[in-house]
């Protein structure tokens, strides 16, 4: 019997990449349903997201901007109807989407439990690795796994991992909290090299609020794994 696998796209203010991720993917024939979560956007990546005409496409807009843990949860509560594998993927990878079926292979070959994409090393310049080391130190530390992607959001999983969850936690440190859990339920994860891209903060102030937020997340997120899991 063949996998049902639905993709949740939680998208803020996307309008410039939506429809090239979109139309990127809808082609991949292992994929039957495509859920966009417009997280509240102010401009008009509803609009755009719904031009695109297919199918597997379902297009839903939050009354105002709640955070991608919301979005990924209102997106899960459709995609859990029917799927039995559920990938997260970010609406700003454009055409480089298309990379998502070198993570759906991996799971229909029973090759893990969750499949996480591996980017190549990122053009710009950004932050000075702390946000990155922080993660990755800290996820070997709790499970004795070591793993490169722990922040990457382009993930792929068994119906069954997600299920263990009650809901996905809010906040950026949403992919490291994840990956602990994961580990630590037993459940086993690969990490897949793919050519994907997608927006970079770099190393202007904006870049340097955003890092600090997320390594100020982590911190609190493996704080309160090191109470769970003690």
């Amino acid at each position: 019997m063949s996998s049902y696998i639905s993709i949740i796209i939680p998208a803020y203010n996307e309008a410039d990449k939506i429809k090239d991720t979109l139309e990127s993917i809808t082609d991949i024939n292992e994929i039957d349903e495509i859920v966009v979560v417009d997280d509240g956007s102010s401009d008009n990546t509803t609009e755009i997201a719904s031009s695109v005409k297919n199918d597997k496409i379902k297009v839903f807009k939050l009354d105002k901007n709640r955070g991608k843990g919301y979005a990924l949860n209102y997106g899960l509560k459709i995609a859990m109807e029917n799927a039995d594998i559920i990938g997260f993927l970010d609406g700003d990878l454009g055409s480089s989407a298309s990379e998502v079926k070198k993570l759906i292979m991996p799971i229909l070959n029973n090759e893990a439990d969750v499949i996480i994409a591996k980017f190549p090393p990122a053009k710009k310049k950004g932050g000075l690795g702390f946000v990155k080391r922080l993660a990755k130190e800290s996820v070997f530390e709790m499970t004795g796994v070591e793993l490169d992607s722990t922040l990457s959001g382009q993930r792929i999983f068994k119906k069954e991992v997600l299920e263990k969850f009650e809901e996905i936690p809010y906040g950026y440190g949403v992919e490291v909290g994840m990956t602990i859990d994961i580990l630590k339920y037993g459940y086993t994860i690969k990490e897949v090299l793919v050519n994907m891209t997608h927006s970079e903060t770099g190393r202007d102030l904006k870049g340097f609020i955003h890092r600090g937020k997320q390594y100020y997340h982590i911190k609190k997120v493996l704080k309160a794994k090191n109470k769970e899991w003690r």
